[in-house]
């Protein structure tokens, strides 16, 4: 069971008397040195950005935006305004402007470049920027005038984009929404036009995915909750479709901003290799010791996509289809274009350039795209970056993982700790020189049992440890 969307009860950080799962997450930051405060050099710069930033000339404040996050998120990167063009949509897809906020060569850009991006633990985010800027000044909050990068995509009758030109200009969104609501308003038929815009185009941009043969990987948020009788109960809740609607604007915005970079011979995608045939072979088996029929020579892109998000078993599956999304990284290039600039999962080159409150690279993107657009140059700044991203990156992503999965297995332990002597239904999904892996039947948990048994075989298996301060969940068959 591996994600990137856990969410436990939330507790004091500074509270003298955590609950047991929230101490041993608490002990896992200190482990693993994650940074708990930011430092006030980069806060008091952070704090004068707030109060002086400059706003563009062009001014788009008129424009009725609005955003579309998780309940209760106040770190808002993109706002968004669609309309019909002819018989074809015009998309305005407005990107937080951080870099106004943060000073090259700054206390703030130093510090950014150590964490590289926001990570998301159960009980706490660690943010890229201090808060002041993340959920205050540079967050694209309802009813405020911001400085923005704007995309102004437009679209054939199909979803494909045809023209694509990115600039400054000050916005203003008029709604923050959220997802379940948006669903809600759409499945009804009371949405305004531009939400059932959303869902049309987002459909379109599915099916253009399709065709190319991309794969996209709706993950689940995993709950966990704290019953009155002390045990922690795990449960899921899947993805409503308007979030991969709202997901395609994203997509497509990636897109074209690898397009202006490969045109321009600068820039820097999100790049990753196609899944080698082991690890789909692993993910068939999986899918099979499920029960999950998969079609012979159906591509697992589409085999994905056909997975039910209400079934616990497929929202399992779901999670371990993260093992077909591996080697992703940064490609940074200048006055040559890479050799293999593709995205596997997109299917297309791609680039990271709408999340630049939670992600550095984005910020450094953004300012690539609109002094492309414009015909300017690159700002050296930017130019410099570039071939460090990489590196900065990837050692963000593997940070941000490592906490991650950590945080999992404390999840699991948690679940399981009370179930210490029970045993469970499973089946075979790998094998090793001494051991198997297991998927449990009734419980999305993949996970290390000693013995032997055949691939995909219906085993029951005991649980023996289920330690919550290590996390470490230990099964054998019984």
């Amino acid at each position: 069971m591996r994600n990137r969307a856990i969410r436990a009860p939330q507790a004091d950080p500074n509270s003298a008397d955590p609950g047991p799962l929230e101490a041993a997450l608490r002990a896992l930051r200190a482990k693993q040195g994650l940074p708990t405060e930011y430092p006030a050099a980069a806060v008091a710069e952070a704090q004068q950005a707030a109060a002086s930033v400059q706003l563009p000339e062009r001014d788009e404040t008129a424009v009725p935006f609005f955003t579309i996050d998780p309940e209760g998120s106040k770190d808002l990167d993109q706002a968004m305004w669609l309309e019909r063009d002819g018989d074809g949509y015009r998309v305005r897809y407005a990107i937080a402007d951080v870099p106004a906020y943060v000073t090259p060569g700054g206390a703030l850009d130093a510090e950014t470049r150590k964490r590289g991006e926001t990570i998301y633990l159960p009980d706490e985010r660690i943010p890229l920027h201090p808060e002041v800027l993340s959920e205050g000044a540079a967050s694209l909050l309802p009813d405020q005038v911001r400085p923005a990068f704007v995309w102004d995509l437009r679209l054939a009758a199909d979803g494909t984009t045809t023209a694509a030109e990115v600039y400054l200009a000050k916005v203003s969104s008029k709604q923050r929404l959220d997802y379940l609501g948006v669903q809600r308003d759409i499945d009804s038929g009371s949405a305004a036009e531009a939400l059932m815009l959303l869902k049309e185009i987002g459909e379109k941009r599915i099916a253009l995915e399709r065709a190319r043969g991309g794969a996209s990987l709706p993950m689940p948020e995993q709950e966990v909750r704290r019953g009155d009788d002390g045990r922690y109960e795990l449960s899921f809740r899947p993805p409503v479709p308007a979030e991969d609607w709202n997901a395609q604007i994203s997509l497509m915005t990636g897109m074209a901003a690898a397009d202006l970079m490969l045109r321009a011979k600068i820039g820097i995608l999100r790049t990753m290799p196609a899944p080698d045939q082991n690890s789909i072979a692993r993910f068939r088996r999986q899918a099979a010791a499920l029960g999950v029929p998969w079609q012979e020579g159906l591509p697992y892109g589409e085999f994905i996509r056909s997975l039910d998000r209400t079934n616990p078993k497929h929202l399992a599956l779901i999670h371990e289809a993260t093992g077909l999304f591996r080697g992703a990284g940064y490609t940074a290039f200048d006055g040559q274009v890479p050799a293999d600039p593709q995205q596997a999962a997109v299917a297309a080159p791609y680039a990271h350039v709408t999340a630049p409150l939670r992600r550095l690279v984005d910020r450094f993107g953004l300012v690539v795209c609109e002094a492309v657009s414009r015909g300017a140059e690159v700002p050296a700044w930017v130019r410099e970056a570039l071939p460090t991203l990489p590196e900065v990156m990837k050692e963000a992503d593997q940070r941000a993982r490592q906490a991650e999965r950590a945080s999992t297995d404390i999840v699991e332990a948690a679940v399981l700790q009370a179930r210490v002597g029970e045993t469970f239904a499973a089946s075979v999904v790998d094998q090793s020189k001494d051991a198997v892996d297991v998927q449990l039947t009734d419980l999305a948990v993949v996970a290390r049992c000693t013995g032997q048994a055949a691939l995909g075989a219906s085993v029951t298996v005991r649980l023996v440890k289920a330690d919550l301060a290590s996390g470490q969940v230990e099964f054998a068959l019984a």
